[in-house]
């Protein structure tokens, strides 16, 4: 259930995106096919990210270590492009929004997360 739950805040977050972003499509919106194409590219984005991208970061630790950490955006966005190219009516207009597309991303479901946790009770000492 919790990869359902995981995936759908994923397609909510990437339509969002492709709202915000006017570099980045989903085709068209008004149909099931354009729905369909935010599932199979949040779908095929946490595919990448769960199997590519650890092995990129172990590849490129030294750059992203001299680059504080900012490298990572750029592994990002690769995984962005490679994205557009698997899914079919995901278009991406460059790396520029492919890396817009990827600090939106990350924020909107940072917060479409956090409005999914429970609060916590406090604990005693």
């Amino acid at each position: 259930m919790n990869v359902i739950v995981r995936l759908l805040v994923s397609t909510i977050a990437v339509l969002i995106t492709d709202l915000l972003l006017r570099g980045v499509s989903l085709g068209d919106l008004d149909n099931v096919n354009g729905v369909l194409t935010a599932v199979l590219t949040a779908a095929v984005l946490a595919l990448l990210n769960n199997l590519l991208r650890p092995l990129l970061i172990v590849l490129t630790l030294p750059i992203t270590f001299l680059s504080l950490g900012l490298f990572l955006l750029v592994i990002n966005a690769a995984l962005v492009m490679l994205a557009s190219k698997i899914v079919p009516g995901f278009t991406v207009d460059g790396w520029w929004w492919a890396l817009g597309f990827s600090l939106v991303l990350s924020i909107v479901q940072g917060l479409l997360n956090a409005l999914d946790r429970k609060p916590q009770p406090p604990q005693g000492l």
